[in-house]
């Protein structure tokens, strides 16, 4: 069976007190006006659908509202004001085109996360949005032919068009944008559809057609010398308006294949085009400084004769324009979506004496044009006369019009408005008093509010808070493991804030990555990093009070995933329940042997003291972890014990889980090691405080240096160790032994790999038959519930009169204290699809719903993820560690090197200088049979120094590396005595220097020859 790509998962904290709207500027808008429905898209992925409360039926050249300028004596008409009424988190991206189709039932959007999606929020059960497809790179635009079609186009970075079916058809056309030409510049930043032609543009300044039917490309035209960016065609398909960077707009007819007009009202780069026009003889336009110009040029003998109003000035440049039903919606890089009254372009226009004869000659000839009747000049409804245009909101539409007219001015002189504003506005070049331009509506008719979002984030030293930035300055300290804010700075600098709280110098590895791109703290997971970063227990500051081990430490990743889906596990251990229950009734009759006696009478058995831990029938309902209530194993930090310890679920033998001695514990440490190895896997088995020199991982033993404390000493247990592994694999396979002589060995060449192969093998030759071997299960969490529930069959099959016992077994709060994220923190699993360069979402809910989402969880999530919620065990990977050489200051105390001199070990990155002094000590005096609990501890008379600083007892060689050592090579520590103590031995004839050196130690000065 394929493996499935790798996933991740991904968690987003919720903003405090957050009311619906968008937290990021807008990119996309779009009107239903069947229904009165603005629907609005944001950076911050989400889609918003806004009820206006208007008669949006009439097209926006028919109906004018009483505009909040013009006449004095003509009252503002006030609209209703626009209301929230839903929304939905559709992208993890930003979100940066949509388009209604299908009757305006289907609104399709296009991100940055690469996808295509379709939401349909007037269906009965308005579910997530459906992945259409992907791209390999942003996808930028979007074009559907009509309100009523059944396909979409979408383009993107990637140099691609891709046509959809909206019915569940996928992908039904691709086209390769500049294939022909090899343009690496053929990006698509804009898109149109009409009358059986597809128009894209791009960086490239190339406007390119194709055929929707077969791809193929019709012409192309060249004259833009900016990119384009946005592109609309007329209803009959000959007719092409595009805009571009270079401020200009073009229209360009398919028949005579070339540019028919050049239109420059605008001074900055154009940005947006809407029209619902059929011919496009009244369209809109916007651009980067923010002025959104209206055009109509109905009844004009040429476009150049038309009229361009000014309509508003917004301070941020213009990302989309729609207009419907007399209002102008605009969308900016502000959270905000402002609505302004439409200007009537067939009003009369306010114009100087000067100028009068002029326009005259120019209506004049308009009027000699077919055109529309003009609506005749008579008082409004409401008794007030219709308002007129006045002159300074007249923009020259191209550099051949007539009309405003053109005066040559004196090149020194800037221009009014440049030296009193700091906005670059369009402006035409007129006489002095009509230089500046002054937009129609200078205030917007109703805004509809939107909320501050993050844009700016730090990761402290200790990899569990983030400082931000949100819109509106503010800085905020948030935590990672609470998913929620914990401290606010107000508006400051936040490089001024970071130095107050990155005063932490732990070095913790990093286990995750943090991200504010859609305007919320997003924290994402994956399995090669998650699990690599680990705390100390003494270092939280926990709100209940929990009995822990004194090197106990916790996972992060662990911790944070356990609870974030609580929820689900809470259902599986229900279904779990329900299952073994139907299997107690069910399947205990199916496997009766048919001359079964009716009863069997069994001997009595002592529960309290067995091995199972007494768990029977009444009480296994009732998940146990594998450790039971005793404390969690620390990884790196105790002999033969790893954190996940491997236990069978069968079988929960406390004798196994009792917390192993540290090595300054006791003398039958290599024993024990011994024992409990034989359960672990091969990168279970470094699992020492320290091991010599040799690079390959140590084998089965602890590792050790200076005078072991077995009775056969350290090199014979380490020859009889390396003889079983041999045997073990050889000895089976190809009967054949080794002797006792060390042989060099490559990493590729270690006896640890054939250990997992051995106990195959052993399984192999044990009760299973060819028949009964382990069934194919799904690689998802649903693997997982497949594989105990066939444990519990195998249970019953080989025991059928012994009860079952639980296989799911979380992890208990004195591993992973209790932590409660919010309910509303979004839980997002996805997945790479390296075929298109990202990522997919295959599931998103919140803390809450992941309970009532388990069917959907189980088919989603990756198996990695099951075995650490309902097994408590994490991906198995090899220990960090680091290597250092170990000396007695000033040959103060005796050397502790190996007895072949060799003073240079490694260790747990995350090992604390107290372990390494507990270590010192054991080896330079006599440890007592029955230890004195008012003794000195030894950090309390041993002192640990680095580059000639002090060691403090909890820093970690991992700190010690980043803080003292600060090179590479291995770290150089010394140990001295600070006093306190006396150390028993020193005063002898023979010191442990001396038994060192009797037996062949090499050791000279207190300095050990390197492995």
């Amino acid at each position: 069976m394929e493996r499935k790509a790798r996933q991740r998962i991904s968690y987003v904290l919720p903003l405090a007190d957050s009311p619906n709207g968008h937290r990021l500027g807008v990119n996309g808008l779009a009107v239903d006006s069947d229904r009165s429905i603005l629907y609005s898209a944001g950076r911050d992925g989400v889609i918003c659908a806004w009820s206006l409360d208007l008669d949006l039926k009439n097209s926006s050249t028919d109906s004018f509202p009483l505009p909040d300028s013009g006449s004095t004596d003509s009252p503002p008409k006030k609209a209703p004001a626009s209301r929230w009424t839903s929304q939905i988190q559709a992208h993890t991206h930003w979100v940066n085109d949509i388009v209604l189709t299908q009757s305006n039932s289907a609104l399709v959007s296009a991100s940055s996360d690469l996808s295509v999606k379709v939401w349909r929020p007037n269906a009965e059960d308005p579910s997530t949005p459906q992945t259409l497809g992907l791209h390999s790179d942003y996808v930028k635009c979007l074009a559907t032919p009509s309100r009523s079609s059944a396909w979409v186009a979408s383009g993107g970075l990637d140099r691609k068009v891709c046509l959809w079916d909206l019915n569940g058809g996928g992908k039904t056309l691709q086209i390769d944008v500049g294939e022909d030409d090899d343009n690496a510049k053929g990006s698509v930043y804009a898109l149109s559809t009409q009358g059986g032609v597809i128009a894209s543009g791009g960086p490239e300044n190339i406007v390119r057609l194709w055929d929707p039917r077969n791809g193929k490309r019709i012409t192309k035209f060249v004259g833009h010398t900016g990119n384009i960016r946005d592109i609309l065609i007329n209803e009959d398909g000959d007719t092409i308006m595009t805009a571009s960077s270079d401020q200009t707009v073009k229209v360009w007819s398919v028949t005579a294949g070339r540019c028919m007009h050049t239109l420059t009202m605008h001074n900055d780069s154009v940005w947006s085009l809407y029209s619902d026009h059929p011919q496009l003889s009244v369209f809109y336009s916007s651009d980067r400084s923010g002025l959104v110009a209206k055009t109509d040029t109905r009844g004009s003998a040429e476009m150049d004769d038309g009229l361009s109003v000014a309509v508003c000035q917004e301070h941020e440049g213009v990302n989309k324009v729609v207009s419907r039903g007399g209002f102008v919606w605009t969308a900016t890089s502000n959270s905000s979506i402002n609505r302004w009254h439409d200007v009537d372009t067939e009003a009369e226009i306010q114009i100087p004496a000067s100028q009068r004869q002029q326009r005259f000659s120019i209506s004049t000839m308009r009027s000699k044009q077919a055109s529309p009747p003009r609506k005749a000049e008579q008082p409004l409804t409401n008794g007030f006369s219709r308002p007129q245009i006045p002159l300074n909101c007249v923009l020259r539409l191209s550099n051949t019009s007539a009309f405003p007219e053109r005066t040559v001015r004196d090149p020194e002189s800037g221009t009014i408005y440049s030296s009193t504003s700091n906005r670059k506005p369009s402006e035409a070049q007129m006489e002095p008093e009509l230089d500046v331009i002054v937009p129609f509506h200078s205030l917007p008719e109703e805004s509809i509010e939107g909320h501050n979002g993050l844009i700016q984030h730090i990761l402290l030293n200790d990899k569990r808070r983030v400082l931000t930035l949100d819109t509106a300055g503010e800085i905020v300290l948030w935590d990672l493991l609470k998913c929620a804010p914990v401290q606010t700075f107000g508006k400051r600098h936040l490089e001024d804030v970071v130095p107050e709280l990155n005063t932490s110098t732990s070095s913790i590895s990093n286990w995750c990555t943090v991200d504010t791109k859609t305007g919320q703290l997003a924290c994402v997971l994956e399995e090669n990093h998650c699990f690599d970063a680990e705390i100390y227990m003494d270092e939280l500051e926990l709100e209940e009070s929990i009995d822990f081990r004194d090197d106990q430490r916790i996972n992060l990743g662990k911790w944070v995933l356990r609870y974030l889906f609580s929820n689900l596990i809470d259902e599986e251990i229900q279904r779990d329940s329900d299952h073994r229950k139907t299997l107690d009734v069910e399947g205990r009759s199916g496997i009766q042997r048919g001359n079964a006696p009716p009863t069997i009478q069994l001997p009595p058995h002592d529960f309290a003291n067995s091995q199972d831990g007494g768990i029977t029938g009444h009480n296994a309902s009732t998940p146990r972890a594998t450790n039971g209530t005793l404390h969690p194993t620390t990884p790196g930090l105790a002999i033969s014990i790893a954190t996940p310890a491997v236990h069978s679920t069968h079988q929960n033998n406390h004798a196994d889980t009792h917390l192993p001695p540290t090595l300054e514990e006791g003398s039958d440490l290599e024993k024990r090691a011994s024992h409990q190895s034989q359960t672990r896997t091969s990168t279970d088995k470094v699992i020492d405080y320290f091991s010599p020199t040799p690079n390959p991982p140590p084998t089965e033993t602890p590792a050790t240096v200076g005078n072991g404390n077995d009775s056969q000493g350290a090199s014979e247990t380490e020859k009889d160790n390396h003889g079983k592994e041999g045997g073990s694999l050889f000895g089976r396979k190809f009967k054949m032994s080794f002797g006792s002589k060390k042989l060099g060995r490559s990493p590729s060449m270690d006896t640890n790999k054939p250990a997992v192969v051995d106990e195959k093998s052993e399984d192999s030759d044990g009760t299973k038959s060819v028949g009964e071997s382990e069934q194919p299960v799904e690689d998802n969490l649903f693997g997982i519930v497949q594989k105990i529930r066939q444990e519990y069959e195998q249970h019953l099959r080989d025991n059928p009169d012994r009860p079952l016992q639980v296989g799911i077994a979380p992890s208990l709060p004195n591993e992973t204290p209790v932590l409660k994220p919010p309910p509303g923190t979004a839980v997002i699993i996805q997945e790479d699809r390296p075929d298109s360069g990202g990522v997919a979402d295959l599931y998103r809910g919140t803390v809450a719903s992941l309970g009532g989402d388990a069917d959907a969880i189980e088919r989603t999530a990756p198996m990695w993820l099951g075995d650490l919620l309902l097994r408590n065990q994490v991906p198995a990977k090899e220990l960090a560690k680091i290597s250092f050489l170990l000396n007695p200051w000033q040959d103060e105390l005796p050397v502790i090197s190996s007895p072949d001199g060799n003073n240079r070990l490694n260790a747990n990155r995350m090992l604390r200088a107290k372990k390494i002094l507990a270590y010192v000590a054991e080896r330079i005096e006599p440890q007592p049979e029955q230890p004195d609990p008012d003794a000195l501890k030894p950090e309390e008379y041993l002192e640990l120094y680095c580059q000639e600083q002090l060691v403090t007892p909890n820093m970690t060689l991992a700190d010690l590396r980043l803080n003292l050592w600060r090179t590479g090579g291995d770290i150089m520590l010394y140990y001295k005595s600070n006093g306190k103590k006396k150390i028993l031995g020193l005063n002898q004839s023979t010191t442990p220097q001396d038994s060192v050196n009797a037996e062949g130690s090499s050791a000279e000065n207190g300095q050990a020859v390197l492995a």
